[in-house]
């Protein structure tokens, strides 16, 4: 299933290191909630966490700090 980035909810980061800024590579989603149209508003598995877009995540992170 591919996930549309425009239901992804609750989004939580973790592992904030500021002294990497601005690259924050060591940053990532530990948890978020997605509007699935079949299952309704869950959380996002595992491999589904671990299959977000780099550059998506990389903004998450900077809307997280911001």
């Amino acid at each position: 299933m591919e996930l549309d980035y425009k239901k992804i909810d609750d989004v939580v980061v973790e592992g904030i290191n500021h002294s990497d800024a601005p690259d924050y590579c060591d940053a990532y989603i530990a948890s978020a909630k997605y509007d699935d149209p079949v299952k309704g508003y869950r959380d996002l598995t595992e491999n589904e966490l671990e299959s977000l877009d780099s550059e998506w995540v990389h903004g998450q992170v900077e809307e997280w700090i911001h």
